[in-house]
């Protein structure tokens, strides 16, 4: 008598920058090297801070008009691979996890649940940080802007990701620093757990994720709510 398949287990999705870890040391240091090629002052540590949440060609961006530059694409093109070559080969100098990331994981994992990372960062970025953040193998599926043909926030990302780690899309959560995070989840039909610590230009209490923390030690009660092991 053959045994019955079980359903496999849910999925925990977690957004990488703002959310697991801490990047904006590495981030910033990468922007003021590329303002200093173009002969331009780089930019005080709190006031960077506020520019990061929308990619790195956007960091650019918005770090140039801060000096009043305006950029034709084509220079910008190439200010963007060049941020990218340099963030690669500094991507984990000043970069954390945030306090009590690596217990938050343990803890799901020893329940159950699955784990997996979505995220806006390029992929080999991704899978290069996780690697040195020391987290890697804790992940079923690691995947970055360019892993898909879509990303956040459109649902594909979040639920491809899902089916990577060899889970069940309907079975997910979303853990996020920013609306892009909330509204993934909201677009994959998804529940969401928001963190206020990473980069979002809007509070995350504003856009009322299902379940807002201020700790990672609170994670796991959250998604046992929100997500319970067995449906």
């Amino acid at each position: 008598m053959t045994k019955p398949m079980l359903p496999p287990p849910p999925v925990v999705v977690f957004d990488l920058d703002g959310t697991l870890a801490d990047t904006a040391p590495d981030l910033i240091a990468t922007l003021n090297v590329i303002l200093a090629r173009e002969g331009m002052p780089g930019i005080e540590y709190e006031e960077a801070r506020d520019l990061i949440g929308a990619g790195a060609r956007a960091l650019i961006e918005r770090g140039l008009m801060l000096n009043g530059r305006e950029i034709e694409p084509a220079r910008l093109d190439r200010l963007f691979h060049a941020y990218l070559e340099h963030y690669a080969a500094h991507i984990c100098e000043g970069t954390k996890l945030f306090p009590g990331v690596l217990d938050a994981l343990d803890g799901l994992a020893a329940q159950g649940y699955r784990l997996a990372v979505c995220t806006n960062k390029m992929e080999a970025h991704s899978l290069l940080l996780i690697e040195k953040l020391g987290i890697y193998d804790r992940f079923a599926a690691i995947c970055g802007r360019d892993t898909f043909p879509w990303f956040k926030p459109d649902a594909r990302h979040l639920t491809m990701t899902v089916e990577r780690a060899a889970g069940d899309p309907a079975r997910c959560l979303m853990v996020g620093d920013s609306r892009t995070d909330v509204d993934t989840a909201r677009n994959a039909g998804a529940p969401a757990v928001g963190v206020p610590f990473g980069y979002t230009d809007v509070p995350m209490a504003d856009l009322a994720p299902d379940r807002l923390i201020t700790h990672f030690d609170q994670l796991l009660e959250a998604v046992e709510e929100l997500l319970p092991i067995r449906a």
